[in-house]
């Protein structure tokens, strides 16, 4: 067996070699990741693949559907029976690794418009519907915009209690609310 030597073709020389980037960090990917799903709505790991690619970011399918388990990603279907969309709880990131200085009100409007079915409201108390399984993601996103008003959030399967700092505050939060998502059932 004869050794083969290696050729100009196959040999890569400086001005190749600055052309060649390392592969971002888990972390870099993870928040890549993030930053599209909160951005767009994405509706497959294909297409997610391909928004990365565009960034720069070229994933095998099992690398990506690994980082969405540990972003503990999932696929929900919006109020109005859409196609199921990803989501990643809380962002994936604390506030302060975001893109913007304040997205917590944008990202509330969005949950809100992707996710509330209805709202109700009694004293200090909102009853907010969602679609089964995405009750967590609404409570996630109204306990990080920050609203003065809301004292906390308890979320159930389909359910969100909101509970206004105003004894008499449920009314006027829960048509907050309702404003930001243009859904117009409120009781």
């Amino acid at each position: 067996m004869r050794r083969r030597r290696c050729l100009r073709s196959c040999w890569r020389g400086p001005e190749q070699m600055a052309t060649t980037t390392a592969a971002p960090s888990k972390a870099a990917r993870h928040a890549r990741i993030v930053e599209i799903i909160g951005r767009a709505p994405v509706h497959s790991q294909g297409e997610l693949a391909r928004l990365l690619a565009d960034d720069g970011v070229v994933v095998t399918q099992a690398t990506l559907s690994r980082d969405l388990e540990e972003l503990g990603a999932v696929k929900l279907r919006a109020a109005d029976g859409g196609s199921p969309v990803y989501v990643v709880p809380e962002d994936g990131a604390p506030l302060a690794t975001r893109g913007s200085a304040d997205p917590g009100p944008a990202l509330l409007a969005r949950r809100l418009a992707d996710l509330l079915v209805s709202a109700e409201s009694s004293a200090n108390l909102v009853v907010l519907r969602t679609p089964p399984g995405a009750a967590h993601f609404l409570a996630s996103a109204l306990d990080r915009a920050g609203l003065g008003e809301l004292l906390g959030t308890v979320a159930g399967d389909d359910t969100v209690l909101v509970i206004s700092r105003d004894s008499e505050g449920g009314a006027a939060l829960a048509a907050d609310l309702l404003a930001m998502s243009h859904v117009r059932e409120h009781r």
